[in-house]
């Protein structure tokens, strides 16, 4: 992309539909409607009242709905969210924003060994409603500590559900559930390469609860699943593959716990090969327990090659050379026609010299 490093603006992905809007004034709106809407809702975080308001989803919350509603806090992750867990015991309902997914990882002692397993350690006598925003960044030199995304880390954690919406339609409504009507703790993952993108969002109050995968392109030669920005990846790929008239079929994952696999494994059915695209590390990562859950329901006659992760390497981010680290859809394209026809006809239908290389059926 030609504006690498900031948060892009990205094409025509996604039906405008009725009322186009971006999906980061799709959180702001979630959040706004949540406010109004319950007044045991509070909204805190670090930067929630500054002028950006975390970068414009925030902003002027504080000014409509007091401070006592929607406040800052200092710069102190596990202390932020175990007042959040004090709070949903004591029958309000938090949303507490974390804006960076690395420094989420201080509040996991609260979030995994408190949050996580409080109804399960009172026979489910006891709820403990939180919804925590979370962003993963990445580009602009943010290097090792401040690029991570954190999902499939808090996946493993039984009692936490973890959303990792791609459309506008999606960030809003599992905001608005997390925050209005979901009885336990729910980590909302948001891409920051995401804020840009431009989808229909119903009005009002649009809670979604936790849903199955939503297929957003059909073809019948291969499933590509994307997590989170790896949709957007793989749409893109999926137009470049329509030009060599290779049909892919893209799914949007939407929540990765609960993992709803049906949709993923019904059409892997119809194609037999599967591509999952993720925005972590491929190395024990969600992309992974994909792969795994489709299989294990997947006669092995199904399949008419191995399946394939495009992932990050298991290498720390680098502050620079991003664009080789990442992988990005040219990297899709190149397993799937792999998997098809193996990568010499891809080279010759290019006119590109090269050396063969085994494909991942070898």
């Amino acid at each position: 992309m030609s504006n690498w490093g900031t948060t892009p603006t990205l094409g025509p992905l996604l039906p405008a539909g009725a009322r186009p809007m971006k999906y980061s004034q799709a959180i702001a709106e979630a959040l706004e409607i949540a406010l109004a809407s319950d007044g045991r809702v509070r909204l805190f975080g670090e930067g929630v009242t500054d002028k950006a308001g975390t970068y414009g989803t925030t902003r002027g919350l504080h000014e409509r709905f007091g401070t006592e509603r929607v406040f800052d806090v200092p710069t102190a992750e596990q202390i932020i969210t175990g007042l959040a867990v004090g709070m949903s015991l004591g029958g309000l309902r938090p949303v507490v924003v974390h804006p960076r997914n690395d420094f989420l990882l201080l509040a996991l002692d609260q979030l995994c060994n408190h949050a996580a397993k409080w109804a399960a350690m009172f026979g489910g006598r006891s709820e403990l409603p939180l919804a925590v925003r979370t962003v993963a960044c990445r580009g602009w030199g943010s290097a090792a500590q401040h690029s991570q995304a954190l999902h499939a880390v808090l996946a493993h954690f039984p009692g936490l559900h973890v959303a990792v919406p791609f459309t506008p339609a999606d960030v809003k409504g599992a905001l608005l559930w997390a925050a209005l009507e979901a009885t336990g703790p729910v980590m909302i993952m948001e891409h920051k390469w995401l804020w840009n993108l431009t989808g229909h969002v119903p009005e009002g109050n649009s809670s979604a609860a936790p849903a199955p995968p939503q297929v957003l392109r059909e073809g019948g030669d291969v499933t590509i699943v994307g997590i989170s920005y790896g949709v957007a990846d793989a749409l893109m790929a999926a137009a470049e593959l329509a030009g060599d008239g290779i049909g892919a079929e893209v799914i949007d994952l939407r929540w990765l716990k609960p993992l709803m696999i049906e949709p993923v494994v019904d059409s892997v059915r119809r194609t037999g090969r599967l591509v999952v695209v993720d925005t972590g590390h491929a190395a024990y990562g969600a992309a992974a327990e994909i792969v795994a859950a489709a299989l294990g329901r997947l006669a092995p006659a199904k399949l008419k090659a191995p399946p394939v992760r495009i992932a990050l390497p298991d290498l720390p981010v680098p502050a620079c050379c991003e664009q080789r680290y990442y992988p990005g859809p040219p990297d899709i394209v190149r397993a799937v026609v792999n998997m098809l026809r193996g990568p010499q006809s891809r080279r010759q239908a290019l006119g590109v010299p090269g050396r063969s290389q085994p494909g991942p059926g070898g």
